[in-house]
């Protein structure tokens, strides 16, 4: 076996097998799980690490999730690190972000150790959104939360079967704390096979090559990530870039950007103190939205590991929105993140229009929406990310209608799934017509969508950012138009929320979802006008928005 040691086509099928792996553990908890969150949206990740937790490879799902694997990993091996902690058929599992989970309780963390020759020489893992894991109100998510035991039950790196065996207690506490204690334990047993699949799989590898052809492998992959890495570094500009944004609630982020040959430093030291709700990150979070950016930027296309980010210098402030102390709730990280991420976007894209659109909607849009079900009776809670309208680019229109760059590789539960599985009913999805994001290249288009809920005593939990602040232009085009939720009531009244918690809605209201269109790029006036007809003809502007901001006047 030695001899394929330094064998490159024997390296580059290793390679190729544990991303072929990742894959499969992907399609396997796809095909397992009980929630439509998991199976249809794919709000989940998978990855394999090698044996310090680092990742060497990572299936589909969203790229902010494959951020977390490694930082969660690494937690449990520095937890267990006497001997026998750590055993054959061993899994692990954590969901706490001051303990590696990094985002918040809903999303469960599982990992199994790999052994060859008797010693670990990889990791299988995995990261999924749960429905409900507990807390004061349905969903586990609460806009009024004020500090994390309010959110559900804290995972803090712990084991969860023992050489194979559940144990039983553990799963007890797990399903005892659950709404929907089913949907939790399926989804949990979901995982498990995941990385019992993938460790298989690696187990296999090892056998057949050689344990040391296996980890030599991983180390070659991932000096082959950081030579990428700084390679493309050189041909971005070098500099310090600085930004500061007003959010929606009135405060100010800041952020500042040094490029140079060897590091990327994101700079995240001046902002505001935590907040005393649940719209805090912690400082691992924000590490993976420099990660995604970078990215981006770099080597978009190739997959990636953790020396990618090697280059990375994340600063930051203990306290801050961007780096919370426990106890601090931290339910709607995702708004934050997708603030952070936005924040970095925003301030490169002055100086690299060629790689970065216009501002996006900017928002994951996280939708909870509860309750009785009409038919059955038994709780159910629809867990939605929306989609919305990217920017403009040089040379093109935004898109429309796809999840924000943050949330990545997912996709909306079709309308069939979610009326068969949850009590409502999906009367509309369309593009959102509001006039907004105008320029030489448009933004797309965000949608509107309107559930009609079947029973009462039901409930609405919303975070949505991008709501006030518009996403933003460039280059003269116009901003795109906001992010919203609007309750219809059956007596015709309406109201308007970006953010709402544990709302009571009855039989026959309607939540409307309204996200928002992209920024425009460049000078409206300077517009192909055969696009500005087709965009007419295809119901995107009317004639007299066309008029206003293009001057058509045929």
């Amino acid at each position: 076996m030695n001899s394929n040691i330094s064998d490159p086509i024997t390296l580059e099928i290793i390679q190729n097998s544990l991303q072929a792996t990742a894959d499969e553990m992907f399609a396997a908890m796809r095909k397992t799980a009980m929630s439509s969150i998991i199976y249809e949206v794919l709000d989940m990740g998978t990855g394999i690490l090698d044996a310090k937790g680092r990742i060497a490879s990572s299936g589909a799902g969203i790229p902010a999730f494959i951020g977390v694997l490694d930082k969660a990993v690494q937690v449990i091996v520095e937890k267990f690190s006497h001997e026998g902690d750590i055993e054959p058929g061993d899994v692990f599992t954590t969901n706490d972000p001051y303990y590696g989970g990094v985002t918040h309780l809903n999303d469960i963390i599982v990992a199994m150790p790999v052994f060859s020759d008797g010693r670990i020489i990889a990791w299988a893992a995995n990261i999924a959104h749960n429905s409900d894991v507990g807390g004061k109100s349905p969903g586990s998510l609460s806009a009024d939360a004020t500090e994390i035991f309010q959110e559900g039950l804290r995972l803090p790196a712990i084991k969860l079967i023992s050489r194979g065996e559940p144990i039983k207690s553990v799963f007890d506490i797990l399903k005892v704390n659950s709404r929907m204690p089913d949907f939790l334990e399926g989804d949990i047993w979901a995982a498990i096979a995941s990385v019992r699949i993938g460790a298989k799989r690696l187990v296999d590898i090892a056998e057949k090559y050689g344990a040391k052809t296996f980890e030599t492998a991983m180390d070659n992959f991932m000096d082959f990530g950081e030579q990428v890495s700084v390679t493309e570094l050189a041909n971005l500009p070098h500099g310090t870039f600085e930004l500061t944004e007003e959010q929606d609630d009135g405060r100010f982020y800041n952020v500042k950007v040094t490029i140079s040959d060897t590091e990327f430093v994101v700079d995240l030291t001046d902002n505001p103190d935590q907040d005393p709700g649940p719209t805090n990150t912690s400082r691992d979070g924000v590490m993976v939205c420099a990660q995604m950016i970078f990215k981006s930027l770099t080597d978009p296309y190739s997959p990636c590991n953790e020396v990618s980010f090697r280059p990375i210098r994340l600063l930051t402030r203990e306290g801050s929105v961007f780096h919370a102390k426990e106890p601090s709730p931290i339910g709607f990280y995702f708004e934050t993140e997708v603030r952070v991420y936005d924040l970095i976007w925003r301030c490169l894209a002055q100086v690299v229009p060629d790689r970065l659109s216009a501002g996006h909607f900017a928002s994951i849009c996280g939708t909870f929406i509860g309750g009785p079900h009409p038919d059955t009776g038994r709780h159910y809670t629809i867990i939605e990310p929306e989609i919305g309208g990217w920017g403009a680019s040089q040379g093109a229109d935004g898109n429309s209608a796809i999840f924000s760059g943050f949330h990545g590789e997912t996709y909306n539960c079709p309308a069939e799934i979610s009326e068969a599985r949850n009590g409502l009913f999906v009367d509309r999805m369309e593009l959102n017509e509001e006039p907004g994001g105008e320029g030489q290249w448009t933004g797309g288009k965000g949608i509107r969508l309107d559930y009609r809920i079947r029973s009462d005593d039901c409930f609405l939990t919303a975070g949505y950012t991008r709501s006030k602040i518009l996403p933003w232009a460039l280059e003269g085009g116009n901003e795109g138009t906001p992010n919203y939720v609007r309750v219809i009531r059956t007596d015709g009244s309406s109201e308007r929320y970006s953010f709402v918690s544990g709302l009571t809605v009855n039989k026959d209201d309607v939540i409307r979802i309204v996200t928002g269109a992209g920024g425009g790029l460049g000078d409206p006036k300077k517009r192909d006008p055969e696009a500005v007809r087709n965009d007419i003809r295809n119901g995107y502007i009317s004639k007299e928005r066309a008029a206003e901001v293009y001057g058509m006047v045929d």
